[in-house]
């Protein structure tokens, strides 16, 4: 499966969104243990008792993420600069992480009040 979304912010705020534990914590997992380097490990935990382990593969910051998920499958995260701000290419096996980026995206653009609309789901795998 593979989306595009754009978040109305620079590319180094996406990046901590999707690296820092803490801010993953605020929209994909309750609770999350990350090492954003490549080969680094991630736990992330749900209040339903649903636990993930990936695998950092590669980690380009501001740029490119990937982890692979305890084979579980693999996402892809490209970021580019673009005038409204950080168009996001996710590429994944499972759709669970890009439909929480989409969620995301739509509350930054909210708290900013932001007349850059979000680009959604622009291609379904």
């Amino acid at each position: 499966m593979t989306r595009e979304i754009v978040f109305p912010v620079p590319p180094d705020e996406v990046w901590e969104a999707l690296t820092d534990p803490e801010q993953l914590e605020e929209w994909f997992a309750n609770d999350v243990e990350l090492d954003p380097r490549e080969g680094g490990e991630g736990v992330f935990r749900w209040d339903d008792g649903e636990e993930r382990h990936a695998t950092v593969l590669v980690a380009e910051p501001g740029e490119r993420l990937v982890l692979d998920w305890d084979d579980e499958g693999t996402v892809e995260l490209t970021l580019e600069e673009v005038d409204e701000g950080t168009r996001l290419l996710v590429r994944e096996s499972t759709p669970e992480f890009s439909t929480a980026l989409e969620l995301r995206a739509m509350a930054i653009s909210q708290e900013r009040s932001s007349l850059v609309p979000l680009a959604g789901i622009l291609v379904r795998g």
